[in-house]
């Protein structure tokens, strides 16, 4: 299994811009010798071939030779999983970025070692013991010219846990998440909290304070994901969430309450905190699952957009029912986890 740690680097920022503006040169002769394989019918290029055709640049560019290779690689790679002839070309405006290979860089006491220099960071936790750096580690810059190491380690995948408790979850926009035993996550709505900050700042043109709300708000939503993750993978073994649309109701007029709840997000960050945990974790089907009474599986429940506003619902057996919870408890018996139609409720 592989995990990534981010580190903030203290020292040597101006070398490492300079050296983003290295990899942004290489990017772009890879897409130029890409462009050219397309306009002369020609076999289009592979990471190999494009580090055959970088061979011996390494020292006029000021790069090492493994950060060179990584960047053609990557570029062969982003190709063709993106399944386009050619990519953008990195330009100023592209955060800066810095591939490297993981037998180049080693860790110090206050940092990492690499290309004969120390790049020290702010240590918040210590790599596991023994644990071996793969390819994947870059340094990369945020929007306000930070710089972070992102180490990529590889590490031994825990057992799966038994299931002795399983949780559905539906993800919504007044709560962020509601569980099949009644609890809801609140939607802390972090950008609309900031959104009068930023409107005034962007009217006044003051662009590095924008950025920083921005950033700001990344962080502190970015924050409470991952806490929220973390409480509910700790306490069930299979977890099943909805398969919410998140991209395509980002297209709608719920785009900017959907992109500040990061339903995304939040999916990936269960997935990997459970396979870190050795929880089972699993997306299902959503479709009817507010509508469907899950008691008797009639489908009874209000339709429509203007059925978004009833809240609370009476099927005709009888059972009364609130949408959000009604919705995560199908969600839980429609997955694979799931043995018992009482597993995962209040009071069951």
């Amino acid at each position: 299994m592989n995990l990534v740690y981010r580190y903030r680097v203290k020292c040597l920022t101006g070398l490492l811009n300079q050296q983003a503006r290295a990899v942004s040169f290489v990017w772009n002769y890879c897409n130029d010798r890409q462009k050219d394989a397309l306009r002369f019918g020609r076999r289009w290029l592979t990471g190999f071939d494009l580090n055959k055709l970088t061979a011996g640049s390494c020292r006029e560019l000021g790069l090492h030779s493994g950060t060179v290779n990584a960047t053609c690689e990557q570029y062969a790679k982003s190709r063709s999983q993106q399944k386009r002839p050619s990519l953008r070309y990195r330009g100023r405006k592209s955060l800066g970025w810095v591939p490297l290979k993981g037998r180049d860089i080693k860790e110090t006491p206050n940092g990492f070692h690499f290309h004969g220099r120390e790049f020290k960071v702010f240590k918040s936790r210590e790599l596991p013991g023994g644990a071996k750096i793969k390819d994947g580690t870059a340094f990369s810059r945020d929007a306000r010219g930070n710089w972070f190491l992102n180490v990529c380690i590889e590490v031994d995948a825990p057992h799966v846990r038994p299931i002795s408790s399983g949780v559905g979850i539906d993800l919504g926009l007044i709560e962020l998440a509601t569980l099949s035993t009644g609890e809801k996550i609140e939607n802390p709505r972090h950008f609309r909290r900031a959104e009068e900050k930023l409107s005034k700042a962007q009217r006044a043109n003051k662009r590095r304070q924008a950025t920083r709300i921005h950033a700001r708000t990344a962080n502190a939503r970015r924050d409470y994901l991952h806490k929220a993750a973390l409480g509910i993978v700790r306490r069930f073994d299979y977890i099943a969430v909805g398969n919410v649309n998140a991209a395509g109701l980002a297209k709608t007029s719920m785009a900017k309450s959907v992109l500040d709840a990061s339903w995304s997000s939040f999916r990936d960050m269960l997935r990997y905190k459970a396979i870190a945990h050795g929880a089972t974790f699993e997306v299902v089907d959503e479709s009817f699952s507010s509508q469907t009474c899950n008691a008797c599986g009639v489908i009874a429940g209000p339709k429509g957009r203007a059925g978004l506003n009833e809240r609370r619902w009476v099927c005709a057996c009888g059972a009364e029912l609130d949408r959000d919870v009604n919705a995560a408890r199908n969600i839980l018996k429609r997955g694979s986890g799931h043995r018992t139609p009482a597993e995962g409720f209040l009071g069951a």
